[in-house]
């Protein structure tokens, strides 16, 4: 194991008001790391900027933006520019989801869907991916989702943008080899987080949920190997679905999932 040093580093985390965002935040700020706190509620950010400058003596700076916003990643980044930040490090943790049929679903929220999981974390990553590799030391952690690796009926769109993230970082890691640059696809499974206030309890397909401090433990004790892989899942039991489904094949883990889905919602 060879732990990435943090100290001297600034990491720009979005989705950081809470969840998986504000325990990325907590657990590099405790390794040393100043941080920049990218979300949509101002007063959460500063919050827990004002915790972690308490508790660990590291700047943490809090910058309200939303990323389903066109252009938004132009904006965060000359936010940071503005007041002399320069970032080393990427968490994208941002997203949400629709839990309903596609043909039901509002196009416009659709559309911020797509920009906040899919358009701001492509961006955001092309707008700051060339100065992390110029820092050797730094780590990309793209957040994706057990949803990445089978169709998820009633959560269509969520299913492919997280898709799309695994496919994509899995890429940016190989591109990034020999840089010095740690590029990693974190997919978690249902995770105690404000996700379900979004998308609603059924979102989990009633599988159990795991706390944010357990996923986050294990992207950073994967990015710590001296060899990280392109991404990880995280759990046991989310591994084993995984492999099943590669098993199974793409119409009958479509139609497992689409039947767990089904039944959850209707016992909600």
């Amino acid at each position: 194991m060879t732990p990435v040093d943090y100290r001297g580093q600034t990491t720009l985390i979005t989705g950081a008001s809470s969840g998986l965002g504000a325990e990325f935040a907590r657990r590099l700020a405790a390794r040393g790391s100043d941080v920049v706190l990218a979300a949509r509620r101002l007063d959460r950010l500063q919050s827990l900027a004002g915790e972690l400058a308490t508790a660990h003596g590291v700047t943490a700076t809090p910058i309200a933006v939303d990323l389903a916003v066109p252009g938004a990643a132009a904006e965060l980044d000359a936010a940071l520019t503005a007041q002399g930040i320069a970032v080393t490090s990427l968490v994208n943790n941002a997203g949400f989801a629709t839990n309903i049929a596609f043909h039901r679903t509002d196009p416009q929220r659709l559309a911020a869907e797509i920009a906040v999981n899919v358009t701001s974390l492509t961006e955001l990553s092309r707008v700051f991916i060339e100065r992390l590799r110029a820092r050797p030391g730094g780590v990309l952690v793209n957040v994706a989702s057990m949803a990445a690796y089978q169709a998820t009926p009633t959560m269509a769109v969520y299913g492919a943008a997280k898709a799309f993230v695994l496919s994509f970082t899995e890429a940016l890691w190989y591109e990034s080899r020999g840089s010095g640059l740690r590029v990693m696809a974190l997919s978690p499974g249902a995770t105690e987080t404000e996700f379900f206030d979004v998308a609603g309890a059924a979102a989990d397909g009633g599988t159990g949920r795991m706390r944010p401090e357990q996923v986050v433990e294990i992207a950073l004790r994967a990015l710590d190997r001296r060899n990280p892989p392109p991404s990880v899942i995280t759990g046991r039991r989310n591994r084993l679905m995984a492999h099943a489904g590669r098993l199974a094949g793409r119409r009958r883990m479509t139609m497992t999932i689409g039947s767990m889905m089904e039944r959850t919602a209707a016992g909600h």
